[in-house]
């Protein structure tokens, strides 16, 4: 071994130290970048040439190598952003994105994603993000996740009313209307309470139902604690539906127990087929009953049915549990999609792909993939996760990564006077 392997040692430190310079220069470059994951350089000593003396065998260095670049996955902190769509992960999972036309996944952190004009939701570079998708029935679909879409960009369709539920309460002390006055829906003599609620027909058009009530005449056979319930609408000609003649029979009676709660829990009636005269589907509807007789005044408390109008798309969000949501302005919100996260054993093993994106590889694993949770990360909304890099510890690296070069570099040069020195015996 000669004098001339140091100038050898010295090279290798300055490339070793140029290269740390250049991971602590893309680090500080990516300080603002939106999930990005710092990385470190690990040196290792290359290996040594064996050289013999009078002690014995020993072993010089010849240098030092790259060893590896390592990502730091550490937790980056949150800003809170202005965007329903913006998420941010906190733990170890990342979202899943597919490129249009290709198979192949890539993975990130981070969360700032968009729709784009065909209703899909992507990254900044178009990537489409991958989720569950949910049934008509609010049902998570089996299967391989998905591109994450909102079909419905225009209008939905509405929904007819079946089903509608009453809370109300009756006043005990209400007055008892004689019998031999016959019921009439115009004639508020003739009742005791009404209320109404808007219901929809097949075609998403509304109607107003009314419910009217009236306490029994125990002088005249009716029995105590016992009301007649009535019901009429108006059809899209001007015709009274229900109970609209005089004197018509009701509809159905509520039987209360003397602690005012009802009798028969719950207590339902239909009003047979609703034609509403507009060419829509006549269609039943069941009223269920969940009525009270204290000694307070009539008050309806609540009114619930399972209909509503057409309407149009007024906005799309992310939820804290990851379930896209898009919202109509007839007050409907539908669950169109979950967000899926992936987790990998060895995320070190991760390929970088550029744009904030990294690719599976045999190092890293196979992915568990699945919803958001505390296994594979709890998800923020209105959040992004920042970079993770500490300038103040990349100026640090610097610094050493700094001397280090300047240290090699002397070896050169005092090298370069040894040899000169050497050349200079023949003189």
């Amino acid at each position: 071994m000669g004098i001339s392997s140091a100038l050898y040692s010295g090279v290798s430190g300055l490339n070793t130290n140029s290269q740390a310079m250049s991971v602590i220069g893309n680090n500080l470059a990516n300080t603002n970048t939106v999930g990005f994951k710092g990385a470190r350089t690990v040196f290792s000593d290359l290996l040594s040439s064996r050289i013999n003396g009078s002690g014995g065998s020993s072993q010089v260095g010849r240098g030092v190598g790259m060893s590896k670049v390592d990502n730091i996955f550490s937790q980056g902190t949150f800003e809170s952003t202005e965007s329903n769509l913006d998420v941010a992960i906190e733990g170890e999972g990342f979202f899943m994105l597919k490129q249009p036309g290709d198979d192949t996944t890539y993975y990130s952190r981070a969360g700032a994603f968009r729709f784009n004009e065909d209703g899909y939701l992507i990254n900044p570079e178009g990537l489409r993000v991958q989720g569950k998708g949910y049934d008509v029935n609010g049902d998570l679909i089996a299967g391989d996740p998905t591109d994450i879409r909102v079909v419905n960009t225009g209008l939905i369709a509405g929904q007819v009313t079946t089903e509608m539920t009453l809370t109300t309460n009756l006043d005990s002390s209400s007055n008892i209307i004689p019998a031999a006055t016959p019921f009439l829906y115009t004639d508020t003599t003739s009742f005791n309470y009404s209320s109404s609620t808007q219901i929809f027909d097949t075609l998403g058009n509304p109607h107003l139902l009314t419910t009217y009530f009236r306490k029994q005449d125990p002088a005249g056979g009716g029995a105590d604690n016992t009301w007649d319930w009535y019901w009429t609408a108006e059809d899209a000609n001007g015709a009274i539906l229900g109970q609209s003649a005089s004197g018509a029979a009701p509809a159905g009676t509520l039987t209360f127990t003397p602690d005012g709660v009802l009798a028969a829990i719950p207590t339902t009636g239909t009003t047979g087929l609703l034609d509403w005269g507009n060419g829509t589907t006549p269609t039943d509807l069941q009223i269920t009953f969940d009525t009270t007789q204290f000694n307070s005044d009539s008050v309806v408390i609540s009114q619930d049915q399972n209909g509503f109008g057409a309407g149009n798309l007024t906005g799309v969000n992310i939820n804290e549990e990851g379930i896209v949501i898009a919202s109509y302005s007839n007050g409907i919100q539908t669950k169109i999609s979950s967000l899926v996260l992936a987790k990998f054993t060895n995320p070190n093993g991760l390929e970088l792909a550029g744009s904030n994106l990294y690719a599976e590889t045999t190092a890293s694993g196979s992915p568990r993939t699945g919803l958001p949770g505390a296994e594979l990360g709890k998800v923020f909304t209105n959040s992004l996760e920042q970079s993770n890099v500490d300038m103040g510890t990349e100026f640090v690296k610097m610094i050493t990564a700094q001397r280090g070069f300047q240290a090699n570099s002397k070896i050169i040069t005092t090298v370069d006077e040894l040899l000169g020195e050497l050349i200079n015996l023949k003189r």
